[in-house]
């Protein structure tokens, strides 16, 4: 029986969903097994692709009530998704072994009654619910999960694989020839972040 290959997946969020792309390979080999959207705002939920706008000016008993029904909601979006996602990289041979997840650069670690009593922070927050349900989603499948701030990426890279910003976006662009779209920043982001992964050994 042929060995499995590892592979390892990397996520870059947005408010209720968050581009996937799984790589398998090496650092100096990379290639795409899967490029999936991962959706964890559910339709029926009022206001669950922005939680927390959702819950500007209620009580704040109210409010915890209801977040607690989003989290809840996002997390099984998200394991679902990520099931799916590991089901297809399974298919193709491989097992995943670890999972990236693209970190934003506002404020997060406040109150929740902090938080709903500032614009910025509901923003921030909105977007922080999404990468926690995708993080608990990876513990649950056993993923030791990585988070990499987004204005650091680029540079890390560079260091790592000695190239340039430039040389990094044509190998990007090489990565998803052949897939046809979506091939944009969001998946490009996700595939670094990957290949980061590929370059710590998973």
């Amino acid at each position: 029986m042929a060995a499995r290959l590892s592979c390892v997946l990397g996520f870059a969020p947005h408010s209720g969903w968050a581009a996937a792309v799984v790589l398998a390979g090496s650092a100096a080999a990379p290639r795409v097994l899967a490029r999936e959207r991962i959706e964890m705002a559910e339709p029926r939920l009022a206001g669950a692709s922005q939680p927390y706008h959702q819950l500007e000016g209620l009580p704040l008993a109210e409010a915890r009530r209801r977040l607690s029904s989003y989290e809840a909601s996002a997390e099984t979006l998200a394991r679902e998704g990520l099931r799916a996602l590991a089901a297809r990289a399974s298919a193709a041979g491989a097992e995943a072994c670890a999972a990236g997840i693209l970190e934003a650069s506002g404020r997060s670690g406040a109150t929740l009654e902090t938080i709903l009593g500032s614009h910025a922070l509901i923003h921030t927050a909105d977007g922080n619910h999404f990468r926690t349900a995708l993080a608990r989603g990876c513990e649950a499948l056993g993923l030791p999960v990585t988070r990499v701030p987004q204005r650091e990426l680029i540079t890390r890279a560079a260091t790592v694989f000695g190239k340039t910003p430039d040389e990094i976006g044509a190998a990007l662009s090489g990565l998803g020839r052949g897939l046809g779209a979506p091939w944009g920043a969001d998946q490009k982001a996700a595939a670094l972040l990957a290949w980061l992964l590929l370059a710590a050994g998973g």
